[in-house]
């Protein structure tokens, strides 16, 4: 490659590592009524670090896919540990795989304010990514589940195969607000290999085995009282 052409393509890769990385996968349904024309990518935040050489900044690392009704993101939501009064340490609640879902507002514009999240649990993630060809999958959680007030909320999301790829749909249903939302997202074959080998990835860190089987000795004048601060939204039921 010319000397030249090289200093500029290393000019460009610094100075898009804040930028989407963004495909293009057409495709055509007939008579589904959804447009496949769709743009993938993931978001980062550059890094700082500290003294320590610890990360000083929140590292957003969502996977996007854009559609022409409604974005799907997924990322994962780590584990919170506290340390027991003998000096252990001990899980307080196991992570999740988070999906949002945006309805599209215009094109390429999607609301953030009347997302919805569905947390998936890792018996859930291992289902996810145990699907074969033609597979369905279907959750449903009711967060007042054996109790009173069980089906006032209640949520579903369904996984359907297509000829392409997967519909991934998210269900609402709020009797209390009297509101029923639903959100549907073709994710092409591309895209959905990319979702189970990310969970795959994933699935140790939010059991916490990760953590467990890396563990490093305790810092002078840490702070006991949480292990492991969590970052964004912890639970599908905060907005």
């Amino acid at each position: 490659m010319n000397p030249r052409n090289t200093m500029k393509l290393s000019n460009l890769l610094q100075n898009s590592g804040n930028k989407f990385l963004q495909c293009k996968l057409r495709g055509e349904m007939a008579g589904n009524g959804f447009n496949l024309t769709s743009s993938a990518g993931y978001s980062t935040a550059r890094q700082s670090y500290d003294a320590d050489g610890k990360i000083s900044k929140r590292i957003f690392a969502d996977y996007c896919i854009y559609k022409g009704k409604a974005a799907l993101s997924a990322a994962p939501i780590l584990p919170t540990f506290s340390k027991m009064g003998s000096g252990f340490t001990k899980i307080d609640r196991r992570g999740s795989i988070m999906l949002t879902f945006r309805p599209a507002i215009g094109d390429r514009k999607y609301d953030s304010e009347k997302k919805q999240l569905f947390a998936l649990s890792v018996t859930e993630v291992g289902s996810f990514i145990s699907m074969g060809p033609g597979d369905t999958r279907e959750f449903f959680h009711d967060p007042a589940m054996q109790s009173s007030a069980e089906g006032q909320v209640r949520k579903s999301l369904s996984i359907k195969p297509f000829t392409d790829g997967y519909f991934i749909s998210l269900s609402v249903a709020n009797n209390i607000l009297k509101t029923n939302e639903r959100f549907t997202v073709p994710v092409t074959s591309a895209e959905f290999a990319v979702m189970r080998e990310a969970f795959s990835f994933a699935l140790p860190h939010i059991m916490g085995w990760a953590h467990s089987t890396n563990q490093l000795p305790d810092s002078p004048g840490e702070d006991s009282s949480k292990v492991h601060q969590q970052l964004g939204s912890a639970s599908e039921w905060d907005r």
